[in-house]
Parts: C-alpha cells; structure tokens; sequence
C-alpha cells in the first residue's frame, strides 16, 4: 500500500488522533477488567454495553450533530471531553477506584458515538474517491493494531509489574495518550475539514429515538446502501462471535492475554489488518466490490476447516506450544480474519463514497446503529451458543451464515466478480501499465472507445476499467455454446451485421442506449473489426449514432503491446497458432472523457491513435531496456 497519504498533514492528524482515543479506550477497557478480575464477566458486560447502548441511542443525533455544525469545531470539543475523561480514568487507577472506570466508560462510549461520524465524514471531505479507499484502509488498520496494542499493554502492565505500579502506570499511560490525542487534532486544518455554512439549514437535530427510526426508514429506500449496511452489519455478528472464542478465556484472567486466548485474538486481528491492505492492493484506487463475495466465501471456507480442527484448553495451554501443535488452528484463525478485512473494507467505502455530502455523518450514523443491533444479537448468539451448542457447532453455524453472505453478494454483484477474476487473469498473463483509470466516471453513464488489434482486447479493457463495462461483440462469437453464459454473465451486447439481420444493427443500438440511460458505461470498438496491419482504422459511422442518440461523455483509450499475440492478426489467422510469447508488456492508456458536443469521429480517432503512440512509446522503451541488461 502506498504511503503516499502520509505526508498529507490534515490526514496524519486525523489518523493519529483516531488511533489514540481508540488505543485509549482498548487500554482503559482492559485495565477495568484488571482492576476487578472476579468479576470478569460482568465487566465484560460493562465494556460491551457501554459502546452498544450510546451507539443505538446517540448514532443518530450525533450524526445530525456532525452535519449541522462545524465538524472542525466539534472534532476538538469532542476530543477535550475524552481527554478529561480519560484523565479522571487515570485518577480513577492511580487511587485503585474501579468504580470511577465503571462510571466513565460509558462517558467514553458517548463520546466515541459522537466522534466517529465526525471522522469519518472528515475522511470523505478530504480525500479524493481515488484516495478514499486508501485512507480507509489505513484507518481501519491503524484502528485494529491500535486496539490490539491497547488489550495488550493493559496485559502487560497487569503481568509485569505489582497491583499498584500496574495501576499507577497504566494512569500515567492513559493521561498521556490522550494529551497527545488532543494535541495531534490540532493539526486538522478548519479550512479542509467544516461543516454545514452558517444560516444554511435547521441547526436543530431531532431527538434520538425519533432520528434513528427516521434515518433507518431513509436507508431501507435505497437498495445500495441497505445491502451495504446489512453486509456491514453480518461482519459485526460474526466479528463478535469468532472473538468471544478467544475474549471468553482472556476475560476470566487478563493474564491470558500472553498465552493461547491473546494469539488466537492477536491472529483475528492480525488477518483482518491484512485483509485492508490486500485490499487495497487489489483495488488499485478504485471501490473493488467484487472482494466482498470473495472475502466472506474465504472466511467461511476457513471456518469450516476450523469446526473440523480439535481445539486445545486455551486457558491452560501456553502461546508457544500453541505455535508448535496446532498451525493449522492458527492459519485457519488468520484466514478468517484475512477474508473479514476482505470483506468489510470495500462496504465501508461504498458507503463513504456514495453518501451525499450533507448527508454523510447521519449515513455513517445507520451504519453505526445497524452494527450495534448485529452486535447486541451476536452478543446473544454467544452466550447461547457458546454454553449450549459444541463448538464444533457453534463455529459450522458461523461458517453457514458467512458462506450465505457470500453467495448472496457474488449474485448481487456477480459482473463486479467476473471483473475482477478477468483483473486477475489479465495481469497474471501480461505485464501491464495502466495510466488514467480515474478518468473513467465514478458515477454515470459514459462511453469508453479504444483501438482493436486482437481477440484480448475486450479482456484487457474490462479489468482494467475501474467500473463494469458493457461492450459490444460479433453475435455469432456471443452464441456460441460454451462461451454464451459467460458473455450473458458479462453483459455483453451481441451485434449483427446488416447484411445477416438489417434490424440487428438497430436492436444492438437500443440495447446501447438502454445501458446508457440506467448509467453504465459501455465500451466498443469504433473501427468495427479487428485491424490486419497494426495501425487503427477509420471509426465507423455506428459511434456518431450512439452519440446522437444519447450525449454522453466519451472517454478514449490506447492499447500497445497485443498486436503479435496469438490471438492478433500478425502471423495469420487469429487464434490459428499456438502463443509465441508470454508475460508480455502492454500498455492501457486512458485518456480525459472528451464531451459529447465536441466528439466527432475525427477527433476521437484522433485522441485515440495519440494514446496508441505513447503506450506503444512505453512498450518499446520497456523492450529496448530489457535487451539492453541482457
């Protein structure tokens, strides 16, 4: 993942400062069970409704509250509470008051209720779509290992030093963390991050009940993002229910931490960090839906391998023989883990990305409500299934349910899927440089057109578009036996020639414009046939047609690299030979779109052979420095 955000100041700002109240409240929950270890279970409740409760009650205003007013403003106030709360937490140890943490935590759950819309509004404010993804990740990241580093020096403390020192440390770290928490939201610029302008709107918020059924009620109207949080909130039900298998351990005795309950924990958490980063590095900058089926169906394959493994006492057996005996347990926990941050990362960011601006904390404010209710009936779950049920059981049930999301998302989004196993096998097969991919819309209708050299083409453009294409093919080609569910599957549009069918041509155009007025892009081949030369041809009048019938922004692409492959018409006949080479460099440059009333056959045959040349530029600089080092 590229780094490259972090030299951006307002980010840093707004990653530090979430990662340290979050490390904060991982330390201050674990030094509360420390502080009253007979009664494990029942702060274990504590912790759990002191972030559930204010997350159903409080998520809808506070995210009125973040829309209304200015978030700069309210980012600081809200992080003044925490630190004075965090500070009478730290009094709290130092004079061993357990029943100070037990009042400030679920001060500390208001509070985070409130702060998280603020922040995560602010992410969408200040990057772009491109950089959105990115940022996400790296929060949720920084907010996993943050968490993790939290329970685990609350342990250490615990473990290392005597009752009292423990405690007077643990203050000492508590009220650090959160001055310095404080101090790197001063970093965060008024200018990038504000809220509603003064005077616009109703400054104010409904009541909390009333806007949590009224935000709720707007969400089951739009289909995208009800899906987005239903899948969100089956992440949390499982999330919770996999870490109760570890956390039931821990939290009888915190000292378990540094034996088998911490590293099954530590692996969850540990896969999912992961899962955003493979994530990332498979989107490429772009919102990857297609992940979500494929992270949900690997959580639940690994579960499955899981409830077949034997699981050792993990009180009793020690984090090193843990290591020697049972690989397969760990690697199967980490898997899980791997496919959760698969999963969940590209929802969050669809939601981020499709919320309007004025919107968008009281969207993440659903979000947040949904969560809680996954995680109150997870909460459940556990303490039925857990104690009830063996846990082979218990664990196949978990499995069913992620295996379930899974199939239901990959229907959902089955071309998003096919798009990014064409990704895959497109860069497994060449070696690419794409340049430009932002140009292509993130939202609407548009036209992608690019030079045809050979039967790839279409493979190549579709995985390296950031959005699905629909693209139009030779109807003989689109019914052939083997191949037809495929082009089905994939959207393809067949077209005829009209010497074999003289309406086909208009039915394909129809099917065109209908694919442009529901907002897709559609991608063809203005020249109508693959070239015999190399160079492009003259565009047929068919793209002229498109444009009248519906103006849509045209966006022009450039291949180099494929004219020699076997499936092009250099050596003869395509796909008549057998491949002469393999792992080929070829070049996908997009161009700007170019708008409809200036797109003129000319001037888009124009913009695309230009594009032709400097990939073909790239390519053969690439070839020519490759014979140079042999």
């Amino acid at each position: 993942m590229k780094p490259a955000l972090f030299i951006h100041r307002t980010f840093v700002s707004l990653f530090c400062t979430y990662v340290l109240g979050t490390f904060a409240a991982g330390l201050t929950a674990m030094m509360t069970w420390s502080i009253a270890p007979a009664a494990g279970s029942l702060v274990a409740s504590l912790v759990l409704s002191a972030f559930l409760l204010p997350s159903l009650l409080l998520s809808a205003w506070g995210g009125e509250l973040a829309d209304r007013v200015d978030k700069h403003r309210l980012l600081h106030r809200l992080k003044a509470l925490e630190w004075g709360l965090l500070l009478i937490a730290a009094i709290g140890l130092w004079f061993h008051h357990p029943f100070t943490l037990y009042f400030l935590l679920p001060l500390l759950g208001v509070q985070t209720t409130l702060l998280v819309p603020v922040i995560q509004a602010s992410l969408a404010q200040l990057l772009s779509s491109a950089e959105l993804v990115r940022g996400s990740a790296w929060l949720s990241l920084g907010t996993w290992l943050a968490l993790l580093l939290g329970l685990a020096v609350g342990c250490g403390l615990w473990n290392g030093l005597n009752e009292p020192e423990a405690y007077r440390s643990g203050a000492v770290v508590l009220a650090s963390v959160g001055l310095l928490s404080l101090l790197t939201s001063f970093g965060i610029t008024a200018g990038q991050i504000g809220g509603q302008p003064p005077g616009r709107g109703d400054p104010r918020v409904s009541p909390a009940l009333g806007g949590s059924r009224r935000l709720m009620r707007s969400a089951a109207r739009a289909p995208q993002w009800w899906l987005a949080l239903v899948g969100i909130g089956g992440f949390y039900f499982l999330a919770i229910c996999y870490l109760a298998i570890p956390l039931s351990a821990i939290h009888f005795s915190p000292k378990q931490f540094f034996a088998a309950p911490g590293l099954l924990l530590s692996l969850l958490l540990l896969g999912a960090m992961s899962g955003a980063l493979l994530c990332v590095r498979f989107s490429s900058g772009r919102l990857e839906l297609g992940l979500v089926p494929l992270g949900a169906l690997l959580s639940g394959f690994a579960g499955v391998w899981l409830a077949g493994l034997p699981l050792p006492p993990l009180v009793e057996t020690p984090a090193s023989v843990l290591i020697e005996t049972a690989r397969p347990l760990l690697t199967s926990f980490f898997l899980i883990g791997l496919g959760g941050g698969l999963y969940l990362m590209p929802l969050h960011t669809l939601i981020l990305l499709t919320s309007h601006e004025q919107l968008r904390a009281r969207t993440i404010a659903v979000n947040h409500i949904v969560s809680a209710l996954a995680i109150g009936f997870a909460a459940g779950f556990v303490a039925y299934g857990l104690h009830r049920l063996e846990l082979r059981y218990y664990l196949l049930g978990l499995s069913a349910i992620a295996l379930a999301l899974g199939l239901g998302f990959m229907l959902r989004w089955s071309r998003r899927v096919l798009r990014l196993g064409v990704f895959a096998l497109i860069h497994l097969i060449y070696r690419l440089r794409f340049r430009g991919r932002h140009h292509v819309p993130a939202r609407g209708a548009a036209l992608v057109i690019c030079n045809h050299v050979s039967f790839m083409d279409a493979l190549v453009l579709g995985g390296a578009s950031p959005r699905p294409l629909r693209f139009l093919m030779d109807r003989p080609i689109y019914e052939s036996p083997w191949l037809n569910w495929l082009f089905r599957l994939a959207g393809a549009i067949p077209v005829d020639s009209e010497r074999r069918d003289p309406g086909g041509l208009r039915r394909s155009l129809e099917k065109v414009s209908d694919a442009l007025r529901q907002g897709e892009v559609v991608m063809l081949f203005p020249e109508g046939r693959l070239t015999r030369t190399g160079e492009t041809q003259a565009f047929r009048r068919g793209l002229d047609m498109i444009l009248a019938r519906d103006p849509v922004p045209v966006v022009p692409v450039g291949t180099a690299g494929l004219w020699g492959s076997w499936t092009s018409y250099r050596h003869g006949p395509a796909l008549a030979h057998f491949p002469r080479r393999f792992r080929a460099r070829v070049g996908v440059y997009f161009g700007e779109p170019i708008d409809p009333r200036l797109a003129r056959r000319q001037i888009l045959e124009w913009r695309v052979r230009s594009l032709q040349e400097e990939a073909q530029q790239w390519v053969s600089s690439s070839a020519s420095a490759t014979l140079e080092r042999s």
